[in-house]
């Protein structure tokens, strides 16, 4: 029953990696617009809601069904965070799109290859996402607020690259509370990402280095054969 269950799950999720990767772009679109269109019209409005509450129930569904199939509900939880938050937690849904990646079958493999793409893949497209992603809700919760100097989206995205960057300029910065847990959350985010991405093309490139040496190397470890003639100089 369990084999047969996590076939099913497999089965669905390779079914919905596409649609879980449009819905997640799909949500990214209509909270940009929620967010830095300042006077839409209410038709538009209501549009971007039902967008918005279509996404959610998406992934509602796709949770509930995993986890229904799923034979180990626990270690599903465990290593489906991102899943789970993003029922709860607006700004997690745009990052199902990793989860989407991750279901596609070319980054599925489990080979060194297959892991590193994905590490770089998933790292690349995660920071991309993060900066955006902060720098709307950054200026979302920024923009009106009393002394507040970040008024427009270019200074909310030039804040949380330089922010995401640990360089800190000082010219732009939160003066709300959610404004500094968000730069919390960019400033502790861009460390981790920057490290493992580090981490990864730092190994590949020691892999390759090793490879290329074994393969230039004539000898290939072996000691060059004596011809029992002695050199002389």
């Amino acid at each position: 029953m369990g084999i047969a269950n996590d076939a099913k799950r497999e089965g669905w999720e390779r079914a919905t990696a596409w649609p879980t990767m449009a819905a997640s772009f799909l949500f990214l679109i209509a909270y940009s617009w929620d967010t830095l269109d300042e006077r839409p019209t209410p038709d538009l409005h209501n549009v971007l809601v039902v967008v918005l509450l279509a996404v959610w129930a998406f992934f509602l569904v796709d949770y509930v069904v995993r986890l229904t199939l799923a034979e180990h509900k626990a270690d599903f939880v465990r290593h489906s965070l991102i899943d789970l938050l993003s029922v709860f937690i607006p700004l997690v849904r745009p990052f199902r799109l990793l989860t989407g990646l991750r279901r596609i079958p070319a980054l599925r493999g489990n080979t060194a290859s297959h892991l590193r793409r994905r590490v770089v893949i998933v790292a690349g497209v995660t920071v991309l996402m993060f900066i955006y992603v902060i720098a709307l809700a950054e200026f979302r919760v920024e923009r009106y607020a009393v002394g507040s100097n970040i008024r427009s989206f270019g200074d909310s995205l030039w804040w949380a690259c330089v922010t995401m960057a640990t360089v800190g300029y000082g010219d732009y910065y939160p003066v709300t509370v959610p404004g500094r847990l968000l730069a919390v959350v960019l400033m502790m985010g861009g460390i981790a990402i920057v490290g493992t991405a580090s981490a990864t093309i730092v190994n590949y490139l020691n892999e390759r280095t090793q490879h290329l040496r074994r393969h230039d190397d004539p000898r290939d470890g072996h000691e060059r054969p004596h011809d029992g003639r002695e050199d002389r100089g």
